[in-house]
Order: C-alpha cells, then structure tokens, then sequence
C-alpha cells in the first residue's frame, strides 16, 4: 500500500499513525506542502491520502496557497474509492470538500478531553476503537458543519463533529488521536508561546494530565490508527483486484 501523506504544518507528524503504516508495510509519500513540496493534482499513483493538521485554517488560501488543490485531491481520492483520512486541519478541509460550512475562530479546546461515539460510532469499523468513550488530546478552534454526505461518528463537550465518515473509506477527526505523549510534550515545548496564550498553566498541569490521562489516550489512538490503516488496505486490495479483473476482461474481451 502506498500513502501520501500532507503536512500542511511544521512539527505536525504522523505520531502513532505513522507506526501503524510501519506495522502494515505501507509505502509512504510524505509532502511538506508548507515547504512547497507539491501536492499531486490526482489520485492515480497514490492507494491511500492522510492530510495532517496545522494552525491554519481550512480557508487559509492566501497563506496556504494549496489548500483548494488540496480541497479538490481529498474528494478525488475518495470519488476514486480510495481511503482518505483527514486529522484536525485535514477534516476541515475535508469537510470544505465535500460542501460542509468551516466554522473558523471559536474558543479553543485543549487538552486531554472526552470524545463520546455516537450511535453510529461504536459501530464504525475505525471510531468503535473509542469504546463508549475515551480522553484523547485535543487542540483547535476551527470547527465545521456535516457534509451533506456524511455520517457523524463522535462528539465532545465543545465540538458536536468530532469525527464524521463518507461513504466507506473518507474519514475526517477532529482530535489528535496521532498524538501520543512524546508528540504532546514536543509540542508543548515547540509552540509554548502560543499554548501560554490560552491555558497560561499548562506548563504546571501536563505532568498531572499526561499521569492520569496519556496512557489510555495512546493506546486509544494506536487502536484507532490501526483500525483505518486496515481499513485503507482492504480498500486498497479492493482498488487492486477490481484492476485486475479489468485488465483480463480487456485482455480476453472478443473482438468486435
């Protein structure tokens, strides 16, 4: 299985979701569009699309001038049958795709909270990995409405899409399930100024949170990146084999 992979943001890297496609096998092709690396105009080479998060909004084209290519790339992969996974930014902007409303500037919500599945969730082959609920790490303040599409797959106190799908394989979630322990405190050194701007005493409650909370926050968000990983390769065999079946049915087709 080969994945591109986004980043749309310094120091926003795949975390646990990069040791779930290292379990499986999986290929990557990592662009750092925020360092002009181009993001590819289709779907074709690629079995599977991640776009990662970012502190700019899904409506960011001024500053980030590839966002509606991007836009445009996350529906061509799932219109294609091809998994797709959007994290924080990355749902935005999956949403924006597929014809959702990006709510940009609400308060911001931090840290290790509850996200609830919904009805629908705990039975999604990814999100029922949340059981009837988790704390799992949280940092934005962008939010958006439902596509049209979509299914809503959990929620949290502060945000009612946590995590949506459309069709089989395109699936956009909120929180920061990649960020285990060692990304959070990276990040918490990394853009401190930013944090202390909100929560002023996070330097003093992370150690407290990370005992109580990051141990079963990690291993939720391991089961979580396994979950659309296999996901993505079953998609992936699917893309493959129905290829296959193409190619011979052109190969022994009778001439006309």
């Amino acid at each position: 299985m080969h994945v591109l992979v986004i980043e749309n943001f310094e120091k926003t890297p795949l975390g646990v979701l990069g040791d779930a496609l290292a379990e499986a096998g999986a290929s990557i092709d990592l662009r750092q569009a925020f360092r002009g690396d181009a993001v590819p105009a289709t779907e074709a080479a690629h079995d599977a699309l991640v776009v990662l998060g970012g502190g700019q909004s899904a409506l960011d084209d001024a500053d980030s001038p590839w966002l509606p290519g991007l836009a445009r790339l996350t529906r061509r992969f799932g219109e294609a049958g091809k998994a797709v996974l959007g994290v924080c930014l990355g749902a935005q902007v999956i949403a924006r795709a597929y014809g959702a409303e990006n709510i940009l500037g609400r308060p911001v919500e931090f840290g290790w909270r509850e996200v609830r599945p919904t009805a629908a969730g705990r039975t999604d082959p990814v999100i029922a990995a949340l059981g009837e609920g988790a704390r799992m790490f949280h940092w934005h303040n962008d939010t958006f409405t439902l596509p049209p599409s979509a299914v809503r797959l959990a929620a949290s106190d502060m945000t009612a899409i946590q995590a949506f799908r459309i069709g089989d394989a395109v699936y956009g979630i909120q929180f920061h399930f990649e960020a285990n322990l060692p990304l959070v405190e990276s990040w918490s050194a990394d853009f401190a100024g930013v944090i202390a701007a909100y929560a002023p005493d996070w330097p003093v409650r992370l150690p407290a949170d990370a005992a109580r909370f990051a141990g079963h926050a990690d291993a939720g968000g391991m089961a979580i990146a396994r979950a659309w990983v296999a996901l993505a390769g079953r998609t992936a065999h699917r893309q493959a084999a129905s290829s296959r079946l193409d190619l011979a049915y052109g190969l022994n087709r009778s001439p006309e």
